[in-house]
């Protein structure tokens, strides 16, 4: 049996592999602040799934920042707690098996541009605006290299606050993500039906898609994550500002609204197994 998992800043993942294409209805649950805490839910989840079957593999990702040899987690601004903890080595201690993890972003990347809105591109940019700001680039269905992985929420936007002043921070995740949305406001996004508001957070989220694609070059560009809604950040806004903010290339790349909604990070996960990565 292998495993996989997704664990983000607000909610953890964990199926079974059905087979080469699918899994098994995904346990969900809120991620805990405490590595300690989410560690033993996370093994108790594997073990309750697993049914005494051996564990061939667990292959999943994190949210933050990796160090690419050890893989442990370097910076991780919703789960600070997880950070320089050992849990690859503390799962293949406790399942005997090898274990794989990536960033969570970058993994739901790879998932959309196999299984969902990115399948038939060869260069796939996926951004995830969610709890926090994240994504990668995927190429020829795979992830691309890199020293830390991708981290697009934190390029900067507005390096002296005259763009938002009233941001607490001058990177994009500090502006459009639903955390710094809900600490500046004072509600939930969902909560929010001002439409100024949100076409304000999709002009803001197109200036660092901008950045994004001079960088990357994709074929595609890809919006997931909790914010990317009915009511939140619109798609169609966001290239609607797009198209007056990019000028070196002659054409926008297809942006598109993410297919696979929370499960991204479970796909990502599922065709890593053939490559056990």
């Amino acid at each position: 049996m292998n495993i996989l998992f997704d664990i983000g800043g607000t909610k953890t993942r964990v199926a079974s592999v059905k087979n080469e294409d699918s899994f098994n209805e995904p346990v969900i649950f809120d991620t805990p602040q405490s590595f300690e805490e989410g560690f033993e839910k996370l093994s108790n989840t594997i073990s309750e799934i697993s049914k005494g079957e051996k564990v061939e593999s667990i292959v999943g990702g994190i949210a933050g920042a990796l160090n690419r040899k050890t893989k442990v987690l370097v910076k991780s601004p919703n789960l600070p707690q997880w950070v320089g903890k050992d849990l690859v080595g503390g799962l293949e201690k406790s399942f005997s098996c090898p274990v794989y993890v990536e960033n969570d972003s970058a993994r739901a990347g790879l998932g959309e541009a196999l299984y969902g809105a990115g399948k038939g591109h060869n260069i796939v940019a996926y951004v995830t605006v969610s709890t926090g700001v994240g994504g990668a680039r995927i190429v020829n269905g795979a992830i691309d290299v890199s020293s830390f992985g991708f981290e697009p929420g934190h390029q900067i936007i507005d390096a002296d606050l005259s763009i938002f002043p009233q941001a607490e921070g001058i990177d994009l995740e500090s502006l459009i993500s639903g955390k710094s949305v809900e600490k500046r406001v004072g509600k939930k996004p969902s909560e929010i039906a001002d439409d100024s508001f949100w076409d304000e957070e999709a002009k803001l989220l197109a200036y660092g898609l901008n950045n994004t694609i001079v960088h990357w070059s994709p074929d595609v560009i890809v919006l997931g994550g909790s914010m990317i809604n009915e009511v939140g950040i619109s798609v169609d806004k966001v290239v609607s500002h797009l198209k007056n903010i990019l000028t070196i290339f002659p054409d926008l790349p297809e942006i598109k609204k993410a297919e696979l909604e929370d499960l991204g990070g479970i796909y990502g996960a599922l065709a890593s197994i053939a490559s056990k990565s």
